[in-house]
């Protein structure tokens, strides 16, 4: 499955073995395995529910910071209740690598959604 929408794509290729998974916004891109990609999609929805807990009661203009940490990720949500970017902070359980990744306004959104989509077909 691949999605292009100029400034991201979302990849998976199970041929690919281990790392079948890939994220790439902009200028750059990560491959993660299907544990990662599993794991960062709970916390996904989780930080979604946060969200969709609060935003009833905040203004449009009004801004929002929201925080999850589970290891191996940390997730900072940041915008306002309609529009909000995404950063990630990856750090292996075996110390075998480390990454951040930044989903601007309105890549987030779209991207999460795919994301969503692409995890709950998954058999």
């Amino acid at each position: 499955m691949v999605k292009d929408q100029k400034r991201w794509r979302l990849l998976k290729d199970s041929k690919k073995g281990k790392f079948c998974y890939l994220i790439a916004v902009d200028n750059w891109s990560i491959e993660l395995q299907k544990g990662e990609f599993n794991s960062l999609c709970l916390l996904l929805l989780r930080i979604n529910e946060q969200l969709l807990v609060i935003k009833d009661e905040l203004m449009d203009e009004e801004s929002i910071t929201l925080e999850l940490e589970q290891l191996p990720w940390y997730i900072h949500l940041e915008g306002k209740k309609n529009e909000w970017s995404l950063r990630f902070v990856f750090e292996s359980q075996d110390q075998t690598r480390s990454f951040e990744m930044y989903w601007p306004i309105p890549i987030a959104q779209n991207l999460f959604y795919e994301i969503k989509k692409m995890w709950e077909s998954m058999d």
